[in-house]
This record gives C-alpha cells, sequence and structure tokens, in this order.
C-alpha cells in the first residue's frame, strides 16, 4: 500500500487565553496565563479547588447554528464550542463541503469528559424537586454525540467515530483520522476535541485523586496565574481548564485537486499502552511510543527540533515524560514547551489546542514560553523558561498521555 502525505489545511482553538487563535497566539508569545479563579459554580469554604482555565463566552450573533432556539436542547457548552471551531477551521482550510465530497469526508472529532453537566443536573432536579429528566438529557451525555452534531452541521457522511483516550484524545482523534485516509476510507478529515470539565464533583474528583492543584496545607493561596508549572520542582498537580480545538486534514491527492495549500504535514505517530498502573504513567512504555513516532516518521532523534509535551504538573507524570525524552536524545536535547502553564488541561481537548499552537510556532519559526519554570535538578530539560524563543521548525513533536496508559504521540512537519 502506498502512502499519501497527510496535510493539516485548516485549524482553530477557543481556550483560556481567548476565543478566537490570533488573540491565543498574541497572549501565548507575551508569556501570559488564562488561568483565574474558579467561578463556574459556587465554591463552599472547604471545596479544594479555587483557580481554572475558564474559556470567555462567545458572541454567537454572526452565527446561525449557535443561535438560542438551535442550542436551547444543547445545554451543554461542549456543543456550542465545539460547532465553532469546527465551522471556523472549516472556513480556514477553503473546503466546501458539497454533497460530491460529504462522503469522503470523516469525522474524529470527539471529547473525553463528554456532556456529564447535563446529568448532574437533571439528577439534582430529580432529588430536589422530583422533576423527571429532560428528553435530551441523555444526548447531552452521549459521548458520541459531538462527532454527531458536527455531521449534521457540517453535513459529512464518511466515517465517524470518537476517538477517546482520556487527555489523549485530541492527537487520538488525529491518529486515526490518519489512519482512515491512508486506508482510502476518506479524503478529509475532521480531527481535534472539546472538554468543559469544571463541574463541581469532577473537579473535586481531580482534587481527591491527588491530581488537581491546590495550595500546600498551611500555605496561603497563591496568584492563579503562578499555579500551573510544569516540570518545575514546585508543581502541585494540573490546573483543571476549558477548550476545543479543531484541525482539518486531507491527503495531498485531494489538496492538489481542489487547488488548496498547506504548510504542515503530519510526518509519523505511534501509539502505545501501558498495561500498568490506571494513573501512574510508565516509562517503558511511554518511551517507546516516542520512539516509534520518530522511527514511524523516517527520522532520526536529532532530526526533531522541538517538543510541545504534556506536561501536566504532576510529580510522576512530568518526570517520567522528562526521563523518556533524555533517554532519548541524551544530550542533543530539543528545546521544549509546556503550553499547559498558559493554558490549564483541558482534559481531552489539550493536546488538540496544543498541536495547534505548535503549529502556529511553527510557522511564524517561535516556540512558546513554559512560564512559571522553577528548574528541577532531577529533570533536565530545556524549558524555554525565559520566554517565546526564535527558532526555525522543521520536525515538532508532539506528546499527549492519557488516564488508563494511553500514549499518543506524533510529529508534525513545516513544509512551507
Amino acid at each position: 500500500m502506498s502512502f499519501k502525505k497527510t496535510l493539516i489545511l485548516g485549524c482553530d482553538a477557543v481556550s483560556s487565553l481567548g476565543t478566537d487563535l490570533d488573540t491565543q497566539w498574541q497572549r501565548a508569545v507575551a508569556g501570559n496565563c488564562g488561568i483565574g479563579k474558579l467561578t463556574r459554580f459556587p465554591l463552599s469554604e472547604n471545596f479544594p479547588v479555587r483557580v481554572a482555565g475558564e474559556v470567555a463566552e462567545i458572541d454567537s450573533r454572526p452565527y446561525p447554528f449557535l443561535q438560542p432556539r438551535d442550542l436551547a436542547h444543547w445545554t451543554s457548552p461542549i456543543f456550542k464550542y465545539a460547532l465553532l471551531v469546527v465551522h471556523r477551521a472549516l472556513e480556514k482550510s477553503g473546503i466546501a463541503i458539497t454533497k460530491e465530497i460529504a462522503p469522503r469526508v470523516a469525522i474524529t472529532f470527539s471529547t473525553a469528559v463528554g456532556g456529564l453537566d447535563a446529568v448532574l443536573q437533571a439528577d439534582r432536579l430529580m432529588i430536589a424537586d422530583g422533576k423527571m429528566p429532560h428528553p435530551f438529557t441523555n444526548p447531552n451525555s452521549c459521548i458520541n454525540m459531538v462527532g454527531g452534531k458536527v455531521s449534521i452541521l457540517t453535513g459529512a457522511t464518511g466515517p465517524i467515530c470518537s476517538t477517546i483516550t482520556a487527555c489523549a484524545t485530541g492527537i487520538t482523534s488525529l491518529i486515526i483520522g490518519e489512519l482512515l485516509l491512508q486506508r482510502n476510507m476518506a479524503d478529509v478529515v475532521i480531527g481535534g476535541a472539546v472538554d468543559f470539565p469544571l463541574v463541581e464533583p469532577i473537579v473535586a474528583g481531580f482534587a481527591t485523586m491527588n491530581g488537581a492543584y491546590r495550595p500546600k496545607e498551611g500555605q496561603p493561596e497563591e496568584l492563579p496565574e503562578k499555579t500551573s508549572r510544569p516540570f518545575s520542582i514546585n508543581r502541585r498537580g494540573f490546573v483543571v481548564s476549558e477548550g476545543a480545538g479543531c484541525i482539518i486534514m486531507a491527503t495531498d491527492e485531494f489538496a492538489k485537486a481542489h487547488g488548496l495549500k498547506s504548510k504542515i504535514e503530519m510526518a509519523g505517530w505511534a501509539m502505545t499502552s501501558d498495561a500498568s498502573h490506571f494513573v501512574s504513567p510508565n516509562l517503558t512504555t511511554v518511551q517507546r511510543c516516542i520512539e516509534e513516532t520518530i522511527a514511524n516518521s523516517g527520522l532520526q532523534p536529532e532530526d526533531i527540533d522541538a517538543v510541545n509535551a504534556h506536561a501536566t504538573s504532576t510529580k510522576i507524570g512530568d518526570k517520567v515524560e522528562a526521563d523518556a525524552l533524555h533517554n532519548i536524545f541524551g544530550s542533543k536535547m530539543p528545546p521544549v514547551s509546556a503550553n499547559k502553564s498558559q493554558l490549564g488541561h483541558a482534559m481531552g481537548a489539550s493536546s488538540a489546542i496544543e498541536a495547534i499552537l505548535a503549529m502556529e510556532g511553527m510557522m511564524k519559526e517561535t516556540l512558546l514560553p513554559t512560564i512559571n519554570y522553577v528548574p528541577d535538578k532531577e529533570i533536565e530539560i530545556d524549558c524555554v523558561a525565559e520566554g517565546a524563543r526564535k527558532l526555525k521548525q522543521e520536525f515538532v513533536l508532539k506528546n499527549a498521555f492519557g488516564f488508563g496508559g494511553c500514549n499518543s504521540c506524533l510529529i508534525l512537519r513545516s513544509i512551507a
């Protein structure tokens, strides 16, 4: 089977840094942080989490599909923001999904957490008032409904699947999409992910499992923008955030036939599973995922110009990722950017948003900073801690690792 080139034709994102991509990029380059006080629900005095990366409201007036009447039953915010980023990414790609090409447009756009907020609201109403759930409660919480709504919005009728690998979901969606392109099951793929997990029991649950950031006992609260600090000696867990990112992929044959241009292609990828602890990563399989990604791209470690890290700010997670990178690259370690220092952790959507920021950096020859960085002597990496750095990048490695030991990595190549 001959392999086709997989091109990136368009992308779009919303995150705690902003609701349009240009704003997010400019704020990221400036070293800004999108993390602030948690306001999505009232906080009791003893609630363990006080900070979050929240996405601002959008002006829905320019978008007919986001009008209140159309969204009346789709109460979970995952739908509004998923449809927004998909619509804008398609606009940027230059692709019009006509009846002729619709059967060859696949959807792997997904979510890790889904619309559990709708089920929680229904449960509370049943307990408080004895009200039966709204008929759209289950559709709102159905994981695959995000892809279904994307299909309805765009008219795409090709293969559709929900690629759920926890915090690696965004990258896994691109990998599965690439498989569909290579197997000639599609010419275009709508990939990416959305997650809005700032729901009271979800946030509290991350705290009780010692995953989410909270201040050290007996210490005063820190400024929200200082709380996410990947690879740092004083890291204390991830900051739960919201976001969505969409990436449009297509074969080079399709792009050429339709006069579409691209500046980035997917060079290669790999996936592994830890077969170990349910949340603590396994160095052996994490390292193998990165090694196989490089090999699948036909490259050597020294060919990689930069790494966009998973880097959640957990003690063991950051250490395992750094050790894997050190074992592979040794003294030739490429510079590493950890975008969650600025965005927080938007669960499955994080890796999609971060891949988009990495691509922006490739086109602009700029590496984003890792803010709040305080060196850890056990982590030997170049963390781009001085601020945004100018660097021409041909090959960028993007890592994503999820609960359950789901590892997904890919390499992006600049073809500008």
